[in-house]
């Protein structure tokens, strides 16, 4: 590797705890916990929200909206304790397994006919890519960025 590309890296380095992260992408991790905590809420509180109106709320569905809220809560409190602790190469981690998420939940909505949430669940894995660059300097899809 040349130099200058190293020292490029060094100013990017995925375990410097001592610099804060950049507002924009605290502004962005905390917008992605407080989703996923709605999304978790929504699937505990009211899980019929989830389907259509045709869907029936059943047990079933029920033990499968608190897998859902688990999820989306554990990925909330894992985001935001990355993010307080400046953790940022496990923040980094969290934002490409959320934004891979995303794109898998936009994926099966699409193969289930839930046109109309399509376009969030994609702007919110967007967000989550743009993230995760901003933090290794990588798109995901480059070997860089798992370093």
């Amino acid at each position: 590797m040349e130099s200058g590309h190293e020292d490029s890296l060094s100013t990017l380095s995925l375990q410097d705890t001592n610099r804060p992260l950049p507002w924009r992408l605290s502004l962005i991790v905390v917008l992605e916990a407080i989703l996923l905590a709605m999304g978790a809420t929504v699937a505990l509180a009211h899980p019929a929200l989830l389907v259509s109106p045709t869907d029936k709320i059943n047990g079933a569905v029920r033990i499968y909206a608190g897998y859902f809220a688990s999820r989306n809560l554990a990925l909330a409190m894992m985001l935001l304790a990355a993010m307080l602790l400046r953790a940022r190469a496990t923040l980094n981690v969290l934002t490409s397994l959320t934004a891979v998420i995303q794109v898998l939940d936009s994926v099966i909505d699409g193969a289930e006919g839930r046109w109309a949430v399509i376009p969030g669940v994609v702007a919110l894995g967007v967000l989550f890519f743009v993230a995760s660059v901003a933090l290794s300097g990588y798109p995901l899809w480059r070997k860089d960025a798992w370093r």
